[in-house]
Parts: C-alpha cells; sequence; structure tokens
C-alpha cells in the first residue's frame, strides 16, 4: 500500500525539472508517493495526479493533511476518548445564552452577569466539574486571529478544551448556486476558525430554504465539499437533528450516507426531534443516527415547542447510545425557556453519570 510522502511543511514534495525551480503546472500535477516493493523495501517515485487519484480510489488512499506540519493522518478522523463518565462529560453555551457577552448574541439578557468563553470555561468546571465545552461561534467575542488565540489559552490554562464549535444554519440545498456556494465558503471559514480554537469539530446546521424540500443529493454533495475541507484540517462536520424541517434525523442520515465521507457525521441531540409529538419517531431517528456519530450527542431530558413541553426517556436513550458503541462525549443542554439553567444542568450531570456508570 502507498503512503502520500510529505515535507515538513505538510505539503507534497516534488522534484526539480528543467532549471532551478519546477514549472507551476508540474507543481500542481506530479506527486511523490512512497511505496513497498515486494522485497519490503521503500521505493519513491513519481505519478500523475490524475494516476494518483485512480490509485487511491484502486487501493483505498485517502491520506490526508493533518492540523500540526510534517504529520499524515489516516483516512477516518481519529480523537482518543476518555473512559471515565465524568469525563466524557461536555457543556454547551446554548442553554447559557442570556449570560454570554458576545456582539454575535441577540439573547443576551443585561440584567444578568456576563460570561465570555473563558470565562464560560471555568464556570463549567466551578460549578458542575466538566472540562469539556462546545460553545457556539456566535458566542466568541472576536475571530481575529489573536483574540483566538488567547480564547484558546485562555481555556487550556483554565483546565478545559473545545470537544465542539456551534455554527449557525446555512443553506446547502438551496436552488442558487451562488447561496449554496456561499454556504461553504462560510463553512470553511469557521473550519479555520475551529483549528485556531483546537476544536475537533464543528455542529453545522443545515438551513431551511422557504418553499423548498430538503434535497439529498445537493446537500451531500455541498456538505461533502466541507467536510472533504475540514479533514485537512482533521476535523469533524457534525449534523444535528434540531431544525424538524430541515434537520431530521433520517434525513441527515441520508445525507451522510449520500456523501460518503468520514468526516462528516451525526450529532444526535435526545430530544430535538421529540418535538414531533412522536416519542416512538424520536426514538427511531436515534437509533439510525448514532451509528453515524463520532465525538459529541447533545444531552436533553425537556424540549419545548409552541409553547409545550415534551419528555424524553434518559435511562432509552443511553441504551440506543450504548447498544451503538459509542465512544464520544455526551454534552448537557437543559432546557432554559422550562427550567434555570445550572439547576437543570446539574440535574442533567447527575442523571448523565448515572447512565454511564
Amino acid at each position: 500500500m502507498a503512503i502520500l510522502a510529505m515535507n515538513r511543511t505538510g505539503r507534497m514534495p516534488v522534484p526539480r525539472r528543467g532549471g532551478r525551480h519546477a514549472h507551476p503546472r508540474y507543481l500542481l500535477s506530479v506527486y511523490r508517493v512512497r511505496r513497498h516493493d515486494q522485497f519490503g523495501e521503500v521505493k519513491l517515485m513519481n505519478i500523475s495526479r490524475r494516476d494518483l487519484l485512480r490509485y487511491s480510489a484502486s487501493v483505498g488512499l485517502a491520506c490526508l493533511y493533518a492540523r500540526e506540519p510534517g504529520t499524515v493522518l489516516a483516512r477516518e478522523p481519529h480523537l482518543k476518548f476518555p473512559k471515565r463518565p465524568m469525563a466524557r462529560l461536555a457543556l454547551t453555551s446554548w442553554p447559557f445564552r442570556a449570560f454570554m457577552e458576545s456582539t454575535g448574541n441577540s439573547d443576551r439578557d443585561p440584567s444578568k452577569p456576563g460570561m465570555n468563553v473563558v470565562s464560560f470555561a471555568k464556570m463549567a468546571i466551578a460549578k458542575f466539574g466538566i472540562h469539556n465545552i462546545n460553545p457556539l461561534g456566535a458566542h466568541l467575542g472576536s475571530t481575529a486571529p489573536r483574540d483566538l488565540e488567547a480564547v484558546r489559552e485562555g481555556v487550556a490554562k483554565a483546565g478545559s478544551h473545545f470537544v465542539d464549535l456551534g455554527l449557525e444554519p446555512a443553506k446547502f440545498f438551496d436552488p442558487d448556486p451562488a447561496v449554496r456556494k456561499s454556504a461553504v465558503e462560510k463553512g470553511k471559514q469557521w473550519i479555520d476558525i475551529a483549528a485556531a480554537l483546537g476544536s475537533p469539530s464543528v455542529r453545522q446546521h443545515i438551513g431551511n430554504s422557504r418553499g423548498v424540500s430538503p434535497d439529498v443529493d445537493l446537500t451531500a454533495q455541498n456538505l461533502g465539499e466541507l467536510a472533504a475541507y475540514a479533514a485537512q484540517r482533521n476535523i469533524v462536520v457534525n449534523l444535528e437533528n434540531d431544525s424538524l424541517a430541515s434537520e431530521d434525523p433520517f434525513f441527515i442520515v441520508r445525507v451522510i450516507e449520500k456523501a460518503g465521507n468520514p468526516y462528516l457525521r451525526a450529532l444526535p441531540d435526545f430530544g430535538n426531534t421529540a418535538a414531533t409529538g412522536d416519542p416512538d419517531y424520536n426514538y427511531r431517528g436515534l437509533e439510525a443516527m448514532f451509528p453515524h456519530a463520532f465525538n459529541m450527542t447533545h444531552v436533553k431530558r425537556d424540549v419545548m415547542k409552541s409553547g409545550k413541553v415534551y419528555t424524553v426517556d434518559l435511562a432509552k436513550v443511553f441504551g440506543i447510545a450504548k447498544a451503538s458503541g459509542y465512544r464520544g462525549y455526551y454534552s448537557m443542554e437543559c432546557e432554559s425557556r422550562t427550567q434555570d439553567p445550572f439547576q437543570g444542568t446539574m440535574e442533567l450531570v447527575g442523571q448523565s453519570l448515572k447512565y454511564l456508570s
């Protein structure tokens, strides 16, 4: 089996031809591949881009650039997950949106004390003993490189780290190609932000286009492009069953299977689909999603829709997750419209530890 031989910059080394520097077209079309011959000796050979793609398809080659220069990743995303129940818990900033200080946060309640992402990470440790956070991108005060570096360092110094970053909805199945292209390009920008923060994944929501039914092919095509970009940084793109109109669990599964990219994964939310009023549909949707989940799921006991509260059987959903072989993080996301987010989160932590132990 061949592997790509990358240099210390993480780029593909290419041979010179006809002078000091190779022709730009040659730089884009010739790759160096290292392979073992029948005697186990390492051989280097130059192959064209077309041949590389043909050969890659035949042997299942999918080595990708890592976030750290000079390293090569397998075709599957890799993340070492903790095994202790407490270490598997995470906290999302959504229930605490009224407290989050950010120019992009329209849910901020000035009557409540404010938090930025670093102080949110500190609060998660102090109040709940949780050392993993997955805040919303809208809760970042700034996306300037220097500010992102300061947030990453501040969160690490607090004893926490990012396990996911929530993004705004984008229209991946809109009939207008320009709208779809914009969704992909914006998503790529957030992939770069996630990489700067050290987050192993993003939660990309699928926005609805008025009067348009969700389209599996278009969504898979565009999210597949985004996932391919994310794979270059070993970042997973997670899809959550959130909007009943555009993020149905079975639709998400079909998109993931159609795209066929291991960096495009499911993020099962325990309760969002329960808002359909059909508990069985919610559980069947979660059974379909969990086999496609990688590093993140949202734990939720209650969900409110149009003033009505729907309750989830936590024991049943934890059982579904366990039966699927899921090994990732469980992020606490209480329904803050029906209860105090601090009290609600504390209850979810206790129940999660009970079912994970």
